[in-house]
């Protein structure tokens, strides 16, 4: 178990240290109801008052209800500034327009999601003189189980080296709203979606792997072959170089 005491002070001077070197103002990250972007969201309003969380449905049914909902619930306990922008339309306009040039498989399609949260989260950063904060965790890092260029691009995250595990933790010590705490992960991209079934393996594995190095063969399997076709996330892209 970690000190998470010891843990969020050093991860406040850690966002406060971001910030004075980037010169930058204020922070805005994508509040959306999940343990991660709580966990996250809350470090940074501790760290940075001028913080605000940009909640961003986007056509799934439960990004406007039960995600909206504990969205809205941890910046009313954490006094976390939010606004809110629907993605919807944009997303079908989006979807209509290149329906004109191609088909879209079911990849392509909801990873138009989390890209269109970025763009807006960097717009916002931009017109404000603010940072975008990461929301990630190591687990989901290590099986590659987050959008390139969607909601893997941020300036800086203060929680990506917590497992799901830790995560957890970490909320339960800040006496996080327990809906948050409760309810299964899911990057909410389409009805039903949860990251475990997606993957093929709880995060429980994927964390008593990564912190205790101990796997079950088909567990280990899994994490070496999600971990090994994602490795082009976790680096830059390649350029010729002469």
């Amino acid at each position: 178990m970690r000190d998470y005491s010891s843990e969020l002070f050093k991860r406040i001077e850690y966002v406060k240290a971001v910030l004075k070197d980037a010169k930058a103002t204020g922070i805005v990250f994508g509040n959306s109801g999940g343990k991660d972007c709580a966990l996250a969201g809350i470090i940074c309003k501790l760290a940075c008052d001028n913080t605000v969380a940009l909640i961003m449905p986007c056509g799934s049914k439960v990004n406007l209800t039960t995600d909206k909902d504990d969205a809205l619930k941890l910046c009313g306990q954490f006094e976390i500034a939010h606004r809110v922008l629907d993605l919807t339309d944009i997303k079908k306009s989006f979807v209509g327009a290149l329906d004109k040039v191609t088909s879209l498989n079911k990849a392509a399609d909801i990873n138009i999601n989390p890209r269109l949260r970025m763009m807006s989260l960097y717009a916002v950063a931009a017109a404000e003189n603010r940072l975008v904060a990461g929301t990630g965790n190591r687990s989901e890092r290590y099986m590659g189980y987050f959008t390139k260029w969607g909601d893997g691009a941020f300036d800086f995250n203060p929680i990506a080296d917590l497992t799901v595990r830790e995560v957890y933790e970490f909320l339960k010590y800040l006496d996080a709203p327990k809906s948050i705490i409760t309810k299964a992960p899911s990057a909410g991209l389409f009805e039903g979606q949860t990251d475990e079934f997606e993957l093929g393996i709880s995060y429980n594995a994927v964390d008593e792997f990564l912190l205790n190095g101990t796997a079950a063969e088909k567990d280990r399997k899994i994490i070496d072959s999600y971990h090994g076709k994602t490795e082009h996330k976790r680096i830059m892209p390649s350029v010729y170089k002469g």
